[in-house]
């Protein structure tokens, strides 16, 4: 490697360090080393701003800002303690079964629309329910973040990385839930199992908060009725324009940002009102962290890396899967996944045809879409969903810290990704 990307290295590793021990505010630390890389033109404003492949993904910044004004439009509707209310009587204030009916209900979501989208919607709602309940956030939040990586494993537009990969290697929706929504939700049971064990100081049972949550009507939350159908009616069709990106060939970004508009358009919301609920911070992270990555694919770094598993290999099939499924989940615990999977994919699509095209060569997109998503639960900034989750957290004064995410997210991705291994290795190779 070059002076230039050993530098990038270098930087990349203390802005990480920085953020992970939580020395220096994490968009400082962002922006400080992206400021750096574009100093000694590791990257450039070019490459930084307007690079598909190494620059800013405007997509991911777009969809966040859009859903969040429709978050925040949404929440003066009372709809949110609605859902609480509704969620802790179904659950008869058990803690542990609202967990898992939040859970299932987040990776079924996940799966239908995004990520992302799923986390700013679930975690108001988990909020309220938590405070009704005298329950300790972080825990549900923490959840909700894995369960949202993991439900969006499952189908074509549940996780930005799939996207990639399927457009790269001819995959169609239906590919997509054929192959991996099946392992989606065996490894669904296995986290709701993980939970029980890891979270289980938190299932803390409260009879008189319990029995206060029976007595309450959900319908008595709702503040603004006409506010409330007008947002669901946007919400909808914002979701439906997801589902049908297939057919519709609008972004997902595009379709949340319309939304956001029409809706501040329509109703009697006012522009400051609209904004009030976006998480700036989180949106300037995220920009920092991919002109950070962006420099790692600008000096060549994250290629090489790619390269030298691929050449270990040897061309061996069930190595090249079975490889290619933990360093995709390591790499991706590192750095966000979506610019990794962007840089692995055209090196798969060659491993692919060279093992004969899409037939039982197709099993290396799988594990590339399952290492890149499973592997994003491992730290705090493995995923989109994580950073949103710690930044809404951050706003309601209940700060995650990325070491108290990663110790229950290093345990979560190693036994989703063992799990997947003898998926892959029986379903495709033996």
């Amino acid at each position: 490697m070059t002076v230039t990307a050993w530098l990038t290295v270098a930087i990349f590793l203390v802005a990480y360090a920085l953020i992970a021990t939580e020395k220096v505010n994490r968009v400082a630390a962002a922006l400080g080393g992206a400021g750096i890389m574009l100093v000694i033109h590791a990257t450039d404003g070019r490459a930084a701003f307007f690079s598909e492949h190494s620059g800013i993904d405007w997509n991911v910044i777009f969809l966040l800002l859009g859903m969040m004004i429709i978050v925040g439009v949404l929440k003066q509707t009372g709809v949110f303690e609605y859902l609480a209310i509704w969620a802790a009587k179904r659950a008869r204030g058990r803690p542990f079964r609202l967990m898992v009916l939040l859970l299932v209900i987040t990776a079924l979501a996940s799966a239908l629309l995004d990520n992302v989208t799923t986390v700013l919607l679930i975690a108001p709602v988990t909020f309220l329910v938590c405070e009704r309940l005298a329950l300790p956030v972080a825990p549900f939040l923490i959840a909700e973040a894995m369960a949202s990586n993991i439900g969006g494993a499952a189908t074509l537009v549940g996780d930005p990385p799939n996207i990639i990969i399927a457009s790269r290697g001819g995959l169609t929706f239906n590919d997509f839930l054929v192959h991996l929504a099946p392992l989606a939700v065996v490894l669904m049971v296995v986290f709701i199992g993980l939970c029980r064990l890891l979270f289980r100081r938190a299932f803390v049972y409260d009879p008189e908060r319990a029995a206060e949550i029976m007595q309450l009507n959900e319908r008595e939350a709702i503040a603004d009725r006409r506010l409330l159908w007008q947002s669901l009616t946007v919400l909808v069709l914002v979701l439906a324009a997801f589902v049908l990106h297939p057919v519709l060939h609008y972004e997902p970004s595009v379709v949340a940002i319309l939304g956001a508009g029409i809706l501040v358009a329509v109703t009697r919301v006012t522009t400051e009102e609209a904004i009030r609920e976006v998480e700036w911070p989180t949106l300037v992270f995220f920009a920092g962290l991919f002109v950070m990555v962006g420099a790692l694919v600008e000096t060549g770094v994250i290629k090489q890396v790619s390269q030298a598993a691929v050449e270990a290999t040897q061309g061996r099939l069930g190595v090249a899967t079975l490889g290619l499924l933990w360093i995709s989940a390591v790499i991706s615990a590192i750095v966000d996944n979506i610019p990794y999977v962007a840089t692995m994919s055209p090196i798969v699509a060659e491993l692919v045809n060279a093992n004969g095209g899409n037939g039982p060569a197709q099993v290396l997109w799988w594990a590339l879409a399952l290492g890149a998503d499973l592997g994003g639960n491992a730290t705090a900034v493995g995923a989109a969903a994580n950073v949103v989750v710690l930044g809404i957290a951050a706003r309601n004064r209940t700060p995650i810290s990325f070491w108290e995410f990663t110790k229950y997210g290093l345990v979560v991705t190693f036994a989703t990704v063992a799990v997947a291994t003898p998926y892959l290795w029986l379903r495709y190779l033996v």
